[in-house]
């Protein structure tokens, strides 16, 4: 049984919730990515989107002193290390995620995404369901 962990990525950026929007978003910028995962102590405390940054702060003009805490979403869905591939594909086509952070004792040990779990072949076509699922809907999380 192949898990999350076999293609999660490890080598995760993350920022803290007292850090300002204008960090973060440098931060998406320096590493190429739409999300953030946010931490205090290792311990995952919320996810912070290119699209939180603009509808949340952006709109209102102030991304040098607004807190990442003040923009991100906080109730996310997680993994653990040992789930089985096919089911997190299932579930990030369910809740409409495109990224997964990988949680465990409650601290971020990683993140999965759509394009991690294309690469394996036997999760391409659950993977490519779940982007046309999440691609369909204009409400997309993470």
């Amino acid at each position: 049984m192949k898990t999350v962990q076999d293609v999660m990525t490890t080598d995760v950026e993350c920022c803290r919730p007292d850090e300002t929007v204008y960090d973060a978003a440098m931060k998406m910028k320096d590493y190429d990515v739409g999300s953030i995962p946010v931490t205090q102590d290792k311990n995952l405390m919320g996810m912070v989107t290119d699209r939180d940054i603009v509808l949340r702060c952006i709109a209102e003009k102030k991304p040098n002193t607004t807190s990442v805490s003040d923009v991100m979403s906080s109730n996310i869905i997680t993994a653990e290390p040992n789930m089985d591939i096919h089911q997190a594909a299932r579930m990030m086509a369910e809740k409409q995620i495109r990224r997964l952070p990988i949680v465990e004792n409650q601290q971020l040990v990683g993140i999965a995404s759509l394009g991690d779990m294309a690469v394996d072949t036997t999760t391409d076509e659950e993977a490519s369901f779940a982007l046309s699922e999440i691609s369909e809907r204009p409400e997309v999380h993470h």
